[in-house]
């Protein structure tokens, strides 16, 4: 996959995304709660989805307080999620919203890295359930909705943690990369836009709980840092895909 880096020319305006319905998975994780609130800021309905509802409600008093658009709550559990519930969920949005514009994926689940021989196979599922699968099968069933924009986007995290030991999660992530490939090249001559985010190492609970003893936990950029690139690649000013982002 080609990387890529946003435009230098490309300054966020504080409507970018307005009138645009974006879906963000993990909404209340640390990647997925900071671009629902720079999304709903730019002036898009934000779909909230985790399987954390308590969170998810606090997010959402967030935005309304912040007199933005107002947002949606859809909670799922990516781990124990059915086809049908994928399939309930475009007709529920499809009901709600008539379309979407874009999809963050930033659910991830780092699994238990591990030496392959004392990997488990529970743990192997459950991370390729939420990693892959889950994505997949999402938006597998959200497509139509996406090719009812004018412009839409779909956005991947991945990472490039490889090597010994990382496990499940490591293979999820190179899959998610042959996924992103397959979906851009088939939908190039469309308005719907196919790419990547590696972000690298964040203060996230994710990357922390991957790095706990590390002594620069505490200087990594917060999700934050990089709101501009994740609203460049809602923006109709997004011209690339295939990509692989880097900040």
């Amino acid at each position: 996959m080609k990387t890529c880096k946003k435009p230098e020319t490309f300054l966020p305006e504080s409507h970018c995304l307005q009138d645009k319905v974006i879906l963000v998975t993990g909404a209340s994780g640390g990647y997925g709660k900071t671009m629902s609130l720079a999304y709903a800021r730019a002036g898009a309905s934000v779909i909230l989805l985790g399987k954390n509802v308590r969170l998810l409600e606090n997010l959402y008093d967030e935005i309304e307080n912040a007199s933005y658009p107002t947002p949606a709550i859809y909670p799922l559990n990516l781990e124990g999620a059915t086809e049908k519930d994928y399939y309930d969920m475009a007709q529920n949005i499809d009901n709600e919203f008539g379309r979407l514009d874009g999809i963050l994926h930033a659910a991830a689940s780092l699994g238990a890295p591990t030496p392959f021989e004392h990997s488990d196979s529970e743990t192997w599922f459950k991370t390729l359930q939420i990693n892959l699968n889950g994505p997949y099968l999402m938006t597998k069933h959200l497509m139509p909705l996406l090719k009812k924009a004018s412009h839409a986007s779909l956005v991947f995290m991945t990472d490039d943690k490889l090597g010994a030991y990382w496990d499940a999660y490591a293979v999820s992530k190179q899959a998610v990369n042959g996924l992103v490939q397959i979906l851009a090249a088939e939908y190039e001559e469309s308005p719907l836009l196919v790419n990547a985010v590696n972000p690298g190492p964040s203060k996230t609970a994710l990357h922390i709980r991957a790095y706990p003893a590390s002594n620069k936990n505490e200087n990594l950029p917060e999700p934050s840092a990089y709101e501009a690139l994740f609203l460049y690649l809602m923006s109709d000013q997004l011209d690339q895909t295939g990509c692989c982002y880097l900040p």
